[in-house]
């Protein structure tokens, strides 16, 4: 059953991100409560059949656009974070790309949780950017990345070692380096605006509602 919903959120379904990520972590002791999780996915899947990608042609040019977020020690076991990213390529969607996962280090704070999810979306606009400028002759240089956290873009933008955060492991300062060089833009976008945050925890019919139309690229 998960596997098939691994299929489809990978292809086509990107609003089932979380859900499936959550439930393959309990592939090796299932219990109950996930095979009921698992249920209300196919439920919910049932009455949202007609939910598709759908791409279109632009008129505008293309512009990489990623959302960035994190939720903070989420999981009660091992209490790390989720990150969750996903990128477009025109204003109105649909997604091109989307990933929701479990951070391997738990993070002392918001702060830390945001810049490690930050560095895992880099990498991501690094690999866009570089499969664009093979496909096509115009260059793409810089990606804009929307983050909701003013610390995580206030420590990537300024390389100074703080109390809270000189233990942050060297590998997630990457994004430090891809700014310096203009390669990505990290500009704040409003919780409520964040695309992201339905991948880093369970999201509300209103929310999957609002961000339809970016996710799906449908235009409702």
């Amino acid at each position: 059953m998960i596997g098939s919903l691994i299929y489809a959120m990978t292809c086509t379904r990107p609003d089932l991100s979380w859900i499936v990520s959550r439930l393959s972590q309990t592939l090796s002791n299932p219990r109950t409560g996930d095979l009921i999780a698992a249920k209300h996915v196919l439920r919910y899947l049932k009455g949202t059949v007609d939910y598709e990608l759908c791409f279109k042609k632009s008129d505008a040019d293309l512009q990489l656009t990623a959302y960035s977020d994190s939720d903070w020690a989420s999981c009660l076991e091992d209490r790390r974070s989720t990150t969750g990213y996903c990128c477009t390529l025109t204003e109105g969607g649909p997604l091109i790309s989307w990933k929701s996962r479990k951070q391997p280090t738990a993070a002392i704070s918001t702060c830390e949780a945001e810049y490690v999810a930050l560095a895992n979306t880099a990498q991501e606009c690094l690999y866009l950017t570089q499969l664009l400028n093979g496909m096509y002759k115009k260059v793409h240089q810089s990606m804009k990345v929307s983050v909701d956290n003013q610390g995580a873009i206030e420590l990537s933008k300024n390389p100074v070692n703080r109390q809270r955060s000189k233990h942050i492991d060297i590998k997630y300062h990457f994004v430090r380096e891809m700014y310096v060089k203009g390669m990505i833009d990290i500009v704040y976008c409003p919780t409520q605006d964040m695309v992201a945050d339905i991948l880093t925890k369970p999201p509300t019919k209103c929310k999957l509602d609002n961000f339809k139309s970016i996710v799906f690229g449908c235009g409702n």
